[in-house]
């Protein structure tokens, strides 16, 4: 009988090299939201960019100036400044003089139930790369793709040496994004991914999961599974008429980690808003949503 798979059991700091151009080293931070915890990416041979370095843990910094063993760091750049994302920015420039380049800095207070969803408050970029805007390395391109929705200031980030693209928390490998309003709007996600579905990238890096090796099919995909998730909860609202989201959570997540039923509200919420902003749901002042 197989043994289950733990995320916990797979080995952290290493450097294992992907391709000549991309490496990863995973982050010693599993979770039910990170799931074998974050993936700090290093692109490049002489010079490198260190995509995502991660969370603050003295662990992680040591073993990534270990994979970087003596390289220069052109730029430390971040997809967005959840805090299992971007804290080590700032050490890892203070240990490499590379600059902090990526996102745009924001902080906000969420009242959302993951733990790993704070925004880092210190996450303060040398420069913020714009939608289109590059960074070279040598024989390296980082085009940035401005992709709203996970949180406002989210960025994939593009290796066109490789037809590849980071996807951050965009797209991951394993899981769903967590759409968690005020910040986190279904609206500006569905198109964002309606952006990627126009691509014509090989291979997604996700910050949390293994290489997508058929990116288009599972945007896709993913897409899909949101517009049948609307239309469950819209036939909730249409069976049991103005409705609560704990109650539409216990219905349409069964089977689902408990500890994951917090952040599902938090996407019903936001498919919700996204209803209400289309005129097809409206929420009442006693907390219910009804349909228009």
């Amino acid at each position: 009988m197989a043994t289950p798979f733990d995320p916990a059991d797979l080995p952290t700091g290493l450097l294992m090299q992907l391709t000549p151009l991309v490496g990863r080293v995973l982050a010693p931070n599993p979770s039910p939201f990170t799931y074998t915890g974050t993936q700090t990416y290093l692109v490049g041979e002489t010079d490198i960019a260190v995509i995502d370095p991660g969370p603050d843990e003295p662990a992680h910094l040591d073993a990534l100036i270990g994979a970087i063993g003596g390289r220069a760091v052109t730029a430390i750049l971040c997809t967005h400044t959840h805090r299992d994302h971007s804290p080590a920015a700032g050490p890892l420039s203070k240990a490499t003089g590379a600059p902090v380049i990526g996102c745009a800095p924001l902080t906000l207070d969420d009242d959302g139930p993951r733990a790993d969803a704070a925004f880092d408050p210190d996450y303060a970029p040398d420069r913020v790369l714009a939608d289109g805007e590059r960074v070279e390395g040598a024989g390296w391109t980082i085009e940035a793709v401005a992709t709203p929705g996970h949180t406002s200031n989210h960025l994939c980030l593009a290796l066109p040496q490789e037809q590849a693209l980071f996807t951050g928390d965009h797209v991951m490998g394993w899981s769903t994004s967590v759409i968690s309003p005020p910040d986190g709007d279904m609206t500006a996600y569905m198109q964002s991914m309606q952006r990627l579905l126009d691509r014509t990238d090989r291979v997604y890096y996700p910050a949390h999961g293994e290489p997508i090796e058929s990116p288009q099919r599972l945007v896709r995909g993913m897409m899909g599974h949101r517009k049948q998730r609307e239309g469950q909860i819209l036939r909730f609202i249409a069976r049991y008429g103005a409705s609560r989201i704990p109650d539409m959570v216990a219905e349409m997540y069964k089977g689902i980690d408990p500890r994951l039923h917090g952040a599902a509200g938090r996407s019903v919420l936001a498919h919700l808003i996204d209803l209400d902003v289309r005129g097809i749901a409206a929420p009442l002042d006693d907390g219910r949503w009804q349909a228009r």
